[in-house]
């Protein structure tokens, strides 16, 4: 779009969503959007996870999948604004707020097309300077149901037979789309995961309550570099995550995120040493935050110094374990597991300040 347009533009509508799978109450809601105004930013949130099960897709490929399903005329009229997770709502609606006014800095009032399904949608509401514009359901069609299906059908050996049970819930171009992209490795990966937290998930059927687990994270800097690991296992078998695990019943937090260190990493430190060395915790507990579902991770914060970093050795659930510099660590977004990207940044800073705001 050139500046021109740009600067035209005087109402400018917005829709927010994440569209793993783009379906067709999202293009209803999208053509809503297009219709309401004469230019539209389509906001993609998760943008920058790495793939799983509830992540499949980059931000790119969700680009293009909602791309084939305009008309050219519908296309020349919207823009996409990636924006990623951080788990801090405030801080994620200024980002919003700052991406659609860089890409319209004219547009004098702003239109925010959303349905208000539940509280996952609470969002649309911290916007009050913009108006919005809430529409009614747009068909009884689940992303997270679409997903499902798909990823079954790898199982099953099924996969032409799953999409064709899907015409009339998404586009004929997701349908193409989706065809496609099971022929590539991701696709068998994330069919692979998403079966081992569907028999995680099956054992905990019978539960009462939904299961809350309780975990440890520890964030280990040294030297300008910090301690990761290579996952061995699903879910997230081949990223890179902080040293961590489950909490057992006869430990404190401390002690589990001490030995869930050295089992993971090989890395043990005499008890004052790792005493000077230990800066904060933070508990982590975004519902969203992980694959396996409700998980509150207590991350703990360590900065060894300007000494030379000791050696590491992948052990346990970590296929590896190595010293990375920070410095590298914002590109890597789309390797880490989970949120553990966030849970670095919040400690050392990586995308804003935040180091000091952790040792609170």
């Amino acid at each position: 779009m050139t500046s021109i347009q740009q600067d035209a533009a005087t109402e400018v509508a917005v829709y927010i969503g994440r569209f793993q799978v783009f379906h067709n109450a999202q293009l209803a809601l999208l053509r809503r959007a297009l219709a309401a105004a004469p230019q539209c930013v389509v906001v993609l949130g998760s943008a920058f996870q790495a793939r799983s099960p509830r992540h499949p897709f980059t931000w790119e490929e969700r680009a293009a999948m909602i791309r084939a399903a305009l008309t050219a005329e519908e296309q020349e009229r919207l823009q996409f604004l990636p924006v990623r997770d951080c788990y801090d709502a405030a801080r994620w609606t200024a980002a919003v707020k700052r991406g659609v006014a860089a890409l319209h800095p004219a547009a004098r009032s702003v239109r925010l097309v959303g349905h208000l399904k539940d509280e996952t949608s609470g969002y649309l509401r911290d916007f009050p300077e913009w108006r919005l514009d809430a529409a009614e359901r747009q068909g009884d069609i689940s992303g997270t149901a679409l997903r499902d299906a798909y990823f079954q059908a790898a199982a099953d050996g099924s996969v032409a037979a799953a999409l064709s049970a899907l015409v009339g819930q998404a586009p004929a171009s997701t349908l193409q789309f989706l065809r496609a992209w099971a022929s590539l490795p991701a696709y068998a990966r994330l069919a692979d995961e998403w079966e081992t937290l569907r028999r995680e998930k099956a054992m905990w059927n019978g539960s009462p309550y939904p299961p809350v687990f309780v975990t440890v994270d520890c964030v280990i800097q040294c030297a300008g570099q910090v301690l990761l690991i290579e996952r061995g296992r699903a879910p997230g078998k081949g990223l890179l995550a902080l040293p961590g695990g489950f909490l057992e019943p006869h430990e404190t937090v401390w002690h589990s995120a001490l030995r869930e260190l050295e089992e993971e990493t090989g890395l043990r430190l005499p008890d004052s040493e790792i005493a000077a060395a230990f800066k904060a915790v933070r508990v982590f507990d975004h519902p969203e935050r992980s694959q396996r579902g409700r998980v509150l991770t207590h991350a703990h914060w360590f900065d060894l110094g300007e000494r030379t970093p000791p050696r590491v050795n992948g052990a346990d659930d970590a296929a590896a374990a190595h010293w990375t510099p920070i410095a590298d660590i914002a590109a890597m977004e789309d390797r880490l597991h989970d949120d553990h990207f966030h849970i670095l940044d919040t400690f050392l800073g990586l995308t804003r300040d935040t180091a000091a705001e952790a040792a609170r």
